[in-house]
């Protein structure tokens, strides 16, 4: 493979590869309540009352199953 090429491959993967840089400025933003995931104190309630309805208990949303007791 032509040095050039692989030299121009390899800057164009540095480049596009998705590592981003944190500006301090941009901290306070990303640090707010709504930028949060799961944020949204409503919506978590009803994920809670969707789980507690399928699984027939509170909390521990990790894991998978239909709460039917055939895993």
């Amino acid at each position: 493979m032509n040095p050039l090429r692989l030299t121009a491959m390899t800057l164009a993967l540095a480049l596009v590869s998705g590592c981003v840089t944190v500006q301090p400025w941009q901290r306070g933003t990303l640090a707010r309540e709504d930028m949060q995931p799961g944020g949204e104190p409503a919506l978590a309630a009803f994920d809670d009352h969707t789980y507690f309805s399928k699984e027939a208990s509170s909390g521990g949303r990790g894991f998978g199953g239909g709460g039917c007791g055939c895993n």
